[in-house]
């Protein structure tokens, strides 16, 4: 027991050890849990060229037109080829989606309720690609724009099933098939931020032609209301920060939130979190913030909480080590002052009169 005893900083040093490795697991594992965050990463793919994802997130009143987004991709096309990209012969160089929100009413005659729908354009899935329990996603290339993803609670509320892709319903009034039934993902963040909501994603043309027929809609300006409240991009990234940097000084609307999601898990971004921990919980302006953007914030403070708590686990152990090679280092030092040099030395002149005698005797042969 006393052994134990004096041992007792290597156990805690052990235990901190175990303690830190798991502390950085979850760090790793938080950090790479959400699939809305990775896009460059799957764009990249195994190649070698890099590339960067940006998020813009607008105000409800100073939101993007489609035309706006146009010509940002130009500026955008343009920004590549001042990085030296042949932007007629290389493909992939850029991707982008777009989406808006409101609160609409689905139904199939028997059942209905409201549900919140999700207009999107673009590659939208590439970038959020939701698990499908049956049917496709909607895609630029839909010759029709009447299809709409059901999520699975949506699904079950109208016709009590999920594999229901084909099956006609309305939404506002106006009839749409389902294309596909998806499921919500499973993280801890993504279930807390959308709550209990049922949503359904469906096209950003049928989206503008719901707004446009619907009567609730009849004293709001439709350039108001059909308009794009989040943009996200992956761009190729010669030198990291070009894509923030472009995206910051071409975007239409200088009152936006800009997110550069590829690098937001980074130790060196995480720990300037820590230190504005105040400035983070508070919010200037007011933007239209999907769930999925709400996931990510919790996920990158999650994470950066187990960065703290892996680094100050380390500590204690590193300090240990520190320790102990400094005082092995004395006690080596201690030793070779006391035991190695004096030694040496006493040799050291024992060899050095043993030379100098069998020189004078070379010298001095008829002495002896």
């Amino acid at each position: 027991m006393q052994k134990i005893l004096k041992r007792w900083p290597i156990l805690l040093a052990v235990l901190l050890a175990l303690a830190c490795a798991l502390c950085f697991w979850r760090f790793w594992a938080v950090s790479n849990l959400l699939d809305s965050q990775r896009a460059a990463q799957r764009w990249k793919g195994t190649g070698e060229r890099d590339f960067a994802q940006i998020s813009c997130f607008m105000p409800p009143i100073a939101q993007l037109t489609l035309d706006d987004m146009y010509k940002f991709r130009n500026d955008m096309a343009q920004k590549l080829k001042g990085a030296s990209y042949d932007i007629e012969k290389e493909r992939g160089l850029y991707r982008d989606a777009w989406s808006a929100f409101r609160i609409v009413k689905v139904s199939n005659g028997r059942q209905s309720g409201e549900v919140q729908a999700v207009a999107v354009g673009g590659d939208f899935f590439d970038f959020h690609p939701l698990r499908l329990i049956s049917g496709n996603y909607l895609r630029p290339g839909d010759v029709m724009d009447d299809r709409v993803l059901l999520d699975k609670e949506t699904a079950w509320l109208l016709f009590g099933a999920s594999n229901v892709a084909g099956l006609s319903f309305s939404l506002n009034g106006m009839p749409f098939v389902v294309a596909g039934v998806y499921e919500h993902e499973k993280d801890a963040f993504s279930r807390t931020a959308y709550g209990d909501a049922m949503t359904v994603y469906m096209s950003f043309s049928a989206f503008q032609r719901v707004n446009s027929t619907d009567s609730a809609l009849a004293n709001k300006v439709l350039e108001t209301i059909n308009t794009i409240a989040c943009y996200e991009l992956v761009m190729a990234e010669p030198v990291k920060g070009f894509t923030f940097s472009s995206v910051t000084d071409k975007f239409p609307n200088k009152n936006t939130l800009f997110v550069e999601n590829t690098y937001r898990f980074e130790v060196a971004r995480l720990i300037r979190l820590l230190e504005n921990q105040i400035s983070r919980s508070m919010t200037i302006g007011t933007f239209a913030i999907p769930y999925w953007e709400n996931a990510a914030r919790a996920a990158e403070d999650h994470a950066a909480r187990w960065l703290a708590a892996g680094l100050l686990t380390a500590a204690f152990p590193l300090a240990l080590v520190l320790y102990e090679l400094i005082r092995t280092l004395v006690r080596g030092k201690r030793k070779l002052e006391t035991d190695v040099l004096p030694e040496a030395k006493a040799k050291s002149r024992e060899f050095i009169r043993e030379q100098n005698r069998r020189r004078w005797e070379r010298k001095h042969p008829d002495e002896f």
